[in-house]
């Protein structure tokens, strides 16, 4: 049988802001092809974990590696200079709550800047690729379109397109459609569900329940900046082990009937 790779490994990953301690002590690790979906209410520390995890939050404590290597020390516990972190953070595909473009470009030139500047790949083939990615997420005849034109819906698919033009070994994914008004919510999450059958490996923070059972191969549940529980999807909501969770679950299963 195949080793399977492991991606992503947190250990022990603390996070504190003044006396509010936001993470503590959080451990996991993540296959090549999983899809984790994190979850937990309000205020249990889900994005502040994806921030520490490509240091956009530097940890208190604890380690994050990628691939096997220590993301935010170079070694012996010296931090990595700016642009150490730069060239790791290229290997780590994050996709914000608020799509964060860049309003002055078109939605082909979003896609490109990255691969060209950082990268330093020729403009023909990421331009290639660039344009293979908005037909994969839909949004080919937007190419020359700026994002003020777009809807929230359109701006997250670029967003995550844009991820992808990168080739990470891993992306993240913070609360993707919470910004989006309800019926812009489905087009997003039909791409991130054709990337979860695609295999890719990714961490998304949600509070689309019905996405994370049907799409996520694991669910990490967090409360108080603490991992509680970690299951598959079917055992998470069917048997939820600790009573925080069951909470979770069965509040889940009364918006859902609300809707219905």
């Amino acid at each position: 049988m195949a080793e399977v790779s492991k991606v992503l490994d947190v250990a022990g990953v603390s996070k504190r802001f003044g006396d509010n301690e936001v993470l503590s002590d959080v451990s996991f690790q993540v296959d090549k092809g999983e899809t984790v979906c994190v979850l937990g209410p309000s205020g249990s520390g889900k994005s502040t974990l994806l921030r520490c995890i490509n240091w956009l939050e530097r940890p208190d404590a604890g380690q994050v590696y990628l691939n096997g290597l220590q993301v935010g020390i170079s070694g012996a516990g010296i931090v990595m200079t700016d642009r150490e972190l730069s060239r790791i953070r290229t290997r780590i595909g994050m996709v914000f709550q608020h799509f964060a473009l860049w309003p002055h470009l078109t939605v082909l030139q979003n896609l490109m800047e990255a691969p060209v500047q950082v990268q330093r790949r020729s403009k023909a083939e990421v331009r290639d690729e660039a344009l293979a990615l908005l037909s994969k997420v839909g949004l080919l005849e937007k190419q020359k379109a700026f994002p003020a034109k777009l809807s929230g819906g359109q701006k997250q698919r670029v967003g995550i397109a844009r991820a992808l033009a990168m080739k990470p070994d891993l992306l993240l994914f913070d609360e993707p459609t919470s910004a989006l008004d309800p019926e812009l919510v489905g087009e997003v999450l039909l791409v991130m569900r054709d990337l979860a059958r695609e295999g890719r490996t990714m961490v998304i923070v949600t509070h689309e329940m019905a996405f994370a059972r049907e799409a996520a191969t694991r669910i990490l549940f967090l409360d108080r900046g603490r991992v509680i529980e970690t299951a598959a999807p079917d055992r998470f909501f069917a048997q939820p082990e600790t009573e925080r969770a069951r909470q979770f679950v069965q509040r889940y299963a009364g918006d859902m009937a609300g809707r219905q």
